[in-house]
């Protein structure tokens, strides 16, 4: 049989690089916890979304999620670091809902797989599933927080605004910082009864949620993290509490612009070298690839790829291969790394049972290579 002539393409993108993160970490933390006429107020007292500030022996937690930001275990340290230089003592708490197989153990693992350790980062890791109700949302939702931050003086939320790979928000609340604080400070208890409610519950009830966390005046301040195409730090902004649901939108458009896309629309077969939770959410993006795959979510009109071969598992993802279901062929070696009790337990949970699917899976790729350029 013949086959196609093949030709190198080059994509060039563009987008700034944050250059010495631990100076714009400090910096920015700085300007927003470091007010010399901002209220103070007792340690244990109401706060609210007054103007924060750090006092001496303060007790902060700081999110750590699941994703694999780029320098997540820098950017980690230094916000440990300035804490400590303002009389704080900081600790770092998982924040990622029902990732690392909904254990405590499994989450702290997920961390240190992504270099954020208590060595590295120089502050201790407080792991556990335990949350504490700290109130309900106008829909009657009750809201969660992880035991150790609820009981902390103050939390920073750290986290990577960029487009959700399930859904698209009207009001521009996808993946950032009101995800981070309403999943992943709320575990796995406040993952369920979000995701009980499929799609329409992260997209509609994930900002209530939010709003109760930021009303309980816990969190000091957000540390908004965005990346450009290279998957480098491209940005980094603390934002004051009750800025954060006005100001995610407008970082989030600004991430948007900043993404990767494929250089064409139509393909016939798109190879993914390798598949993972550090990547995104769903294994591979869908804002990139053009599929979605969940129950009740339009696809995307573009691109449209007829063909997506998954050829491997990152090791970052710890068995976790939820986001398989979205290609259409993959290998053995993939299959045998997989963890389908940690990837049925987030599928359950998120309702994201066809992107657990598991399809065609050829002995080797040649031997479906030729169906693929007959069909083609």
């Amino acid at each position: 049989m013949g086959f196609p002539k093949w030709r190198r393409v080059r994509q060039h993108f563009e987008g700034p690089v944050v250059e010495d993160i631990p100076a714009r970490v400090e910096a920015e933390l700085r300007r927003v916890l470091a007010v010399a006429d901002a209220p103070q107020r007792e340690p244990g007292g109401e706060r609210g979304l007054a103007q924060p500030c750090v006092w001496p022996g303060m007790r902060v937690a700081i999110t750590a999620g699941s994703r694999g930001i780029a320098n997540i275990p820098l950017i980690l340290q230094s916000v440990v670091r300035t804490l400590k230089q303002l009389g704080a003592e900081p600790f770092i708490v998982p924040a990622m809902g029902s990732h690392g197989g909904a254990t405590a153990e499994g989450q702290r693992e997920v961390l240190e797989s992504l270099g954020v350790t208590e060595a590295f980062c120089e502050a201790p890791i407080r792991s556990s599933m335990d949350v504490v109700q700290i109130g309900t949302t106008p829909q009657g939702m009750p809201v969660f927080m992880d035991a150790y931050a609820a009981a902390a003086d103050g939390v920073v939320v750290v986290g990577r605004v960029k487009l959700h790979t399930d859904f698209k928000s009207p009001i521009g609340i996808e993946s950032g910082l009101m995800k981070m604080m309403a999943i992943g400070l709320g575990k796995h208890r406040q993952a369920l009864e979000i995701h009980a409610y499929g799609v329409p519950g992260i997209r509609d009830h994930m900002p209530e949620v939010a709003k109760v966390v930021l009303a309980s005046g816990k969190v000091l301040c957000g540390l908004a993290i965005l990346e450009n195409a290279f998957e480098q730090t491209a940005h980094i902004e603390a934002v004051e509490p009750a800025r954060i649901p006005e100001r995610e939108p407008e970082l989030l458009r600004l991430s948007a612009a900043w993404m990767p896309k494929l250089p064409v629309d139509d393909a016939d077969l798109l190879i993914v070298d390798e598949i993972g939770k550090n990547y995104s959410g769903t294994g591979m993006d869908t804002n990139i690839i053009g599929r979605i795959r969940i129950h009740g979510v339009p696809e995307p009109e573009r691109p449209r790829i007829q063909y997506i071969f998954a050829r491997d598992l990152s090791e970052a993802s710890h068995g976790n291969a939820l986001g398989i279901g979205l290609a259409d062929l993959t290998t053995r070696r993939l299959l045998e790394k997989i963890d389908f009790q940690k990837m049925n337990e987030q599928a359950l949970c998120s309702c994201s049972q066809q992107l657990g699917f598991v399809r065609v899976k050829p002995p080797q790729f040649q031997s479906c290579w030729p169906k693929f350029v007959d069909e083609a």
